[in-house]
């Protein structure tokens, strides 16, 4: 049997390791014989898994103590709505950098809320860029700066952090998060759907400056109320207490294989695998400037729609699947979260060239 990569941009593959824990233990959980699906998410070996989970992404990630994590449901589109409600003050305006699809979609979201600034930030000539990340001259002006460090769609990156003097700075790193490094302390709010870097689909996870809290709109649903979710650890309601534990097994995994500064390593020489593979194509195309080309999420196209199609065709027939790109943008798309190894990348190189051989 051909072995299987998967290249989805998400809900994405998640560690060989941690699934096959989750098997071991599905129907007999911590010995009580019962799954952890079926366990008091109040009760005591529950709380202690949510506290070590909490402990463990906090080292993982450097998050100082004056940040408080909490583990939600909705997705990042969730987040999208809880962001204004919770953020928007005296100001009465948000300023957004859209880059994309996602950036563009969260400013739309929240003009639900509050009156938005939006800010293309993306040139789109030959290459897709990033032009202008400092906005130190005007930020003030609002109650905070939003925006998405990595554009799953387009495969666009933003490694450097927007400057934005003293206002508070939030990042929707839903498809980035725990990729490589950040400092924690620029930003007020980083929040993350879950399945892509983090766990399965169905948990989101947000990280909020303590000072930031407890300013939400009289009338935010307790269930987007930051300050009711960190007073209740997370647990307003029941949880998805499944998603949880897989994080849970995620972020030992990673602890025990270097961290984050090891990740991103392994991220880096696999992306520069692939990248430099593209430039010295002349049957593949990537249109992304290579200061922003994600290390997540790589766009290629033959530059014909019907050879596309049989790109992915053929592709997912020898085991490398979800390749096709976003219908946003056509083309295809690899997507090379942490879990993805350096041996799927080599087999997607190995695929890219026979089929070139075979299509010119």
């Amino acid at each position: 049997m051909t072995q299987v990569f998967n290249f989805s941009a998400g809900p994405a593959m998640m560690p060989r390791e941690v699934l096959e824990q989750a098997q071991e233990e599905l129907l007999n959980w911590q010995g009580q014989h019962t799954s952890v699906m079926e366990v008091s998410h109040r009760g005591k070996l529950f709380m202690e898994l949510i506290t070590q989970a909490e402990k463990d992404f906090r080292t993982l990630y450097h998050i100082p103590d004056n940040y408080k994590i909490l583990f939600l449901q909705g997705g990042a589109r969730g987040q999208f709505a809880a962001v204004p409600m919770n953020l928007i003050g005296e100001k009465g305006k948000a300023l957004y950098l859209t880059s994309g699809h996602w950036s563009a979609t969260a400013a739309k979201e929240a003009r639900l809320f509050c009156e938005v600034d939006e800010i293309n930030i993306l040139s789109e000539g030959a290459e897709l860029k990033v032009d202008r990340l400092d906005f130190s001259d005007i930020a003030d002006q609002y109650d905070y700066v939003h925006y998405c460090p990595n554009e799953t769609i387009s495969g666009v990156e933003i490694f450097d952090v927007p400057k934005v003097g003293n206002a508070v700075l939030v990042a929707d790193m839903s498809s980035n998060i725990l990729s490589r490094e950040v400092d924690i302390n620029q930003f007020g709010i980083i929040y993350a759907g879950a399945q892509k870097n983090l766990g399965p689909a169905g948990i989101t996870i947000v990280i909020v400056r303590e000072d930031l809290i407890g300013k939400a709109r009289k009338a935010t649903p307790s269930i987007w109320n930051y300050e009711v979710q960190a007073n209740s650890d997370s647990m307003i309601n029941t949880p998805p207490t499944f998603a949880w534990y897989l994080c849970s097994l995620v972020f030992k995994y990673l602890l025990e294989r270097g961290g984050v500064k090891a990740a991103e390593k392994r991220n880096q020489e696999k992306a520069q695998l692939l990248y430099d593979y593209l430039d010295q194509s002349d049957f593949y195309h990537n249109f992304v400037a290579k200061n922003n080309r994600s290390l997540m999420n790589v766009t290629f196209t033959t530059g014909n729609d019907e050879l596309n199609m049989k790109f992915v065709s053929q592709a997912t027939e020898a085991g490398l699947q979800a390749l096709k790109g976003h219908k946003v943008i056509g083309g295809m798309r690899a997507s090379i979260y942490n879990a993805m190894p350096i041996e799927g990348v080599k087999a997607l190189i190995a695929f890219m060239e026979k089929f070139a051989a075979e299509n010119r």
